[in-house]
């Protein structure tokens, strides 16, 4: 229903910005995801846009209309909190009316959408109980139903589901994705710690590190090619593996010699100035299978996780890179406390110099991350 455009935009406390030349255009329909580590701004960020927080610097524009200085009622959002936020005392119908009759709303537009959001979250059984009758699941579709009925231009989600349990974290995050399909031209914007959140639910993910915008692309636009060491090891679960490594052959592939002894080809270009150059080698732990043959890596397993549909294997950290962890395929013998060899296909190697990838070097692009 909107589009929102971030230029600039500041935040400070005193002499601290905790946020700073956040520049982030939304497109209408986009679910939007923010990401990051605890404290990088992302929740901050939010309230900014909702108007909960004062702007520091730049300018916050939805559908075109600035609104730094817009009162919260007046920007047409609604907002979703992780605690819910229900009144205890009135049940699912007269919660999700109260802000309609507040507005004035007639008696007939009320109960035409309150009957709308029912539909859409399947809450219409529930709507005579009150929030203590209904599971954790049920409570926050209640609260996303409170923010469907008012037909915001943007919703803000603000880590809806870190209250639940592992299965109704699971339940909720594919009811919001299914709400999503059902409203596809309304905005949303979600925060939230769990990449498998953002993975599963947006159509571009915010990258937000040291309160600024690290990358912003597809959920596999980051995941297979992201543009530095911080985004390639937040993205993903078990983290991407790093070795230090010098680039040993340059031209449309290239070869590196690793810190720990192994040597790996890369499909990335480089050109001949880079000969010598000191890399990190990405490579994600499922993309490292077991060889005979020439390894990238070998080391002695420590630690084997049997998870039945994977199993990770820890190895012994050495002081070059720390610790490498592999995620084979299906069930595998117990291989503690031996010698495991480990190649990767060379198109799923990533470098990364002095913290940026060569894949981004002298892209304009690179100057709009």
């Amino acid at each position: 229903m909107a589009d929102l455009k971030l230029t600039g935009v500041e935040k400070a406390y005193g002499e601290v910005r905790v946020l700073r030349d956040i520049d982030l255009t939304i497109e209408k329909g986009e679910l939007i995801v923010f990401v990051g580590p605890s404290g990088c701004g992302k929740s901050t960020l939010l309230r900014m846009i909702a108007g909960l927080e004062r702007i520091s610097g730049g300018t916050l524009e939805i559908d075109g209309q600035v609104v730094n200085d817009v009162p919260p009622a007046q920007r047409g959002i609604a907002m979703v909190f992780q605690s819910y936020a229900l009144y205890p005392h009135m049940t699912v119908r007269q919660n999700m009316e109260f802000a309609l009759k507040i507005a004035g709303q007639s008696k007939a537009e009320i109960a035409r959408a309150v009957e709308n959001a029912a539909r859409i979250l399947q809450l219409t059984p529930y709507l005579d109980r009150l929030p203590r009758a209904l599971s954790g699941g049920q409570r926050q579709r209640v609260a996303i139903g409170r923010a469907i009925v008012r037909d915001p231009k943007v919703y803000l989600f603000d880590e809806p589901l870190s209250n639940l349990d592992a299965a109704l974290r699971v339940a909720t995050r594919i009811e919001i994705a299914q709400l999503k399909e059902k409203m596809p031209d309304r905005t949303m914007i979600y925060v939230t710690h769990d990449q498998v959140e953002a993975m599963t639910l947006a159509s571009r993910i915010v990258v937000l590190e040291g309160g600024g915008i690290s990358q912003v692309g597809t959920p596999l636009e980051l995941y297979t090619r992201p543009r530095n060491a911080f985004v390639a090891r937040f993205i993903g679960s078990p983290a991407m593996n790093l070795l230090p490594g010098e680039i040993v052959e340059t031209g449309p592939e290239t070869v590196v010699r690793l810190d720990s002894g192994g040597v790996a080809r890369t499909a990335i270009p480089t050109e001949p100035e880079d000969l010598g150059l000191l890399v990190d080698l990405g490579v994600r732990p499922e993309d490292l299978v077991k060889t005979d043959g020439p390894a990238l890596y070998e080391g002695e397993v420590e630690i084997t996780e049997a998870l039945g549909e994977v199993t990770l294997l820890y190895f012994v950290p050495r002081d070059e890179g720390g610790q490498v962890v592999a995620k084979l395929p299906g069930i595998q013998a117990d291989l503690r406390h031996r010698t495991v060899r480990l190649g990767a296909d060379p198109a799923r190697l990533h470098l990364f110099h002095e913290g940026q990838s060569l894949l981004y070097r002298d892209r304009t692009e690179l100057a709009r991350a």
